[in-house]
């Protein structure tokens, strides 16, 4: 482990791997950790405000380990680009598990992260312990696809960091009306880096070029039965205001379906909430403080 916070490991296929980690203040009796998924394009850095948040909580402290997918923030870009995909990445997860001798682990699935979350339940339901679902079920709005592949089409190079952010609320800010200007400049240094030929998303183009390529007039693959398998699991479900991935119907399916999962709606944000702000950061601590591990 770097003095960063960064550790590294090695995936199967042998690419470096990257994670940050950020050790419980003050626990003598150490609870269940905590890992965090981020969504297609991003990276460990979506979490860093959050999970200081829960590692420095007053009431239960816990270990938050962050996780860079494989071609994203700083871990190797897949030279197999077919390897962009939930599967390889939910065994890349259970590989960064075994490294830091994890046995079982709540997990924060942003987006994307939430899907890896349903193929773990599948590939290993035993080592997750309770989960929270951000933004994100089993099944997925087309509308909210749509967006999606709309902003994920290749773009040039931004000059300075005040394009980018100035792109991003102009992009997003109609969803998001509870963002601070700090905020966006915070989003903006959480999804994007600088390079000599200017401030690029932090991630492989292949990632963000396969999304936008999909055909969304076929039926897209869902996952309730995955979703099901997490029936015994504590839940909890947040939900964007604004959000149209993770629609108000999808989410009474989500409910009828496992009755005991808690949802939150994040006022002023779409897809997908940013959970270190508003009504949600205190709702999701309250949530991982009532857990039994």
């Amino acid at each position: 482990m770097r003095d960063d916070g960064f550790g590294y490991l090695t995936s199967d296929d042998g690419l470096r791997l990257a994670y940050r980690e950020f050790p419980a203040t003050g626990s003598a009796a150490p609870d269940l950790p905590v890992v965090c998924l981020p969504g297609l394009t991003r990276n460990s850095r979506d979490f860093e405000p959050l999970a200081r948040q829960i590692s420095q909580s007053a009431k239960r402290p816990r270990r938050v380990i962050c996780l860079d997918y494989r071609g994203r923030g700083r871990s190797d870009w897949a030279g197999d680009k077919t390897s962009y995909n939930i599967v390889t990445e939910a065994r890349d997860v259970l590989k960064a598990m075994d490294h830091l001798d994890l046995e079982r682990a709540i997990f924060i699935g942003t987006s994307r992260g939430g899907l890896i979350m349903h193929i773990l339940a599948q590939m290993a339901l035993e080592r997750m312990a309770a989960g929270i679902l951000n933004d994100v079920g089993p099944e997925l709005g087309v509308e909210g696809l749509r967006e999606i592949q709309a902003y994920l089409k290749e773009a040039e190079p931004l000059p300075d960091w005040k394009s980018a952010t100035e792109g991003l609320k102009a992009l997003h800010g109609s969803a998001f009306p509870a963002l601070s200007s700090g905020d966006w400049e915070e989003f903006a240094e959480a999804i994007f880096r600088e390079t000599e030929k200017g401030i690029v998303p932090d991630c492989d183009p292949a990632i963000g070029q396969a999304f936008a390529a999909m055909n969304l007039d076929k039926a897209i693959p869902d996952l309730w039965p995955q979703f099901d398998l997490m029936a015994g699991l504590p839940l909890l479900l947040i939900r964007g205001v604004n959000s149209k991935l993770l629609t108000a119907s999808i989410t009474q399916a989500m409910q009828a379906r496992h009755t005991q999962m808690a949802v939150i709606l994040a006022k002023g944000q779409g897809h997908a909430p940013l959970l270190h702000l508003g009504e949600v950061q205190p709702a999701l601590q309250s949530f991982l403080d009532t857990l039994p591990c």
